[in-house]
């Protein structure tokens, strides 16, 4: 399978290589891809590929989706700082008319991931107090420009979502959504830090005036990242619409939620 990288960044950097050690590891399990091209900015896509991934800046996406659009090219959605209306401006806002597969993801993580699942229930918990503060704490490396961090703002509006779920499906009170830190009354505060050459740490908490809940996620290596896109791009070739991180990661993560499967103690 042939795949094309737009950008030439930390994660467009760590998919390449993430690409060679796959083809040149003999035997290697799996189907076999092939890195085409890898693109900076202003160049032009010298050949059509089975999928690509955008790891470029938030204000190329669009012209890249279109790119994907005209040439049948299914596409992963790596960058952050871009505006999800282009989506629906592409005819994409429903899965059943998009002509090729998109997958969006903030975060290639599938430990952040399982953190939008504890989020979500973390939301909930806070629902039983009303007197009850989420925030998100969310570090990186000097150089990242954008703040909020696409993953904080996913973890967020998961909390905020969980907040206001109630057992009969509607939403009512809880936290209305997030802003950047100090945050309004009713939004969640999510405050960022850019020093040092941290890959990325995230952090939920939870306040009240009994106890503190902290959920955090640190990223270790860009390679974390780097196999998640490799998964994402073998995932989304073929299929068609619009697709999240979480969709793939939901196959995977998903079965960890359901039933009430016991582990029983080893005896001392």
């Amino acid at each position: 399978m042939r795949v094309g990288i737009f950008g030439r960044g930390r994660l467009a950097q760590a998919v390449a290589e993430a690409l060679e050690a796959r083809r040149s590891k003999p035997g290697a399990g799996g189907e076999a891809l092939e890195l085409d091209w890898s693109l900076g900015r202003g160049e032009a896509v010298p050949s059509a590929v089975d999928v690509a991934l955008d790891a470029s800046s938030g204000e190329a996406v669009s012209a890249h989706l279109s790119w994907a659009l005209d040439a049948g090219t299914d596409l992963v959605i790596g960058a952050t700082g871009w505006d999800r209306a282009i989506l629906g401006s592409a005819g994409l806002d429903a899965a059943q008319r998009a002509p090729i597969g998109v997958l969006t993801a903030p975060n290639f993580s599938l430990g952040v991931a399982f953190m939008r699942s504890l989020a979500l229930a973390l939301g909930r918990f806070s629902a039983l107090d009303p007197g009850s503060d989420l925030a998100v704490l969310e570090r990186h490396h000097r150089a990242k420009a954008d703040a909020q961090s696409g993953t904080a703002k996913l973890l967020a509006s998961a909390l905020a979502e969980g907040s206001r779920h109630r057992e009969d499906g509607h939403d009512e009170g809880g936290f209305t959504g997030w802003a950047p830190s100090p945050a309004k009354a009713g939004e969640i505060p999510v405050a960022s830090i850019r020093a040092g050459k941290e890959v990325g740490y995230h952090e939920l908490r939870y306040e009240s005036e009994l106890e503190t809940i902290v959920i955090s996620h640190e990223a270790k290596s860009r390679a974390l990242f780097a196999s998640g896109a490799l998964a994402s791009l073998l995932w989304i070739r073929g299929r068609k619409g619009l697709y999240s991180f979480d969709d793939m990661a939901g196959e995977i993560i998903g079965p960890l939620f359901e039933g009430n499967a016991s582990v029983e103690a080893s005896p001392p």
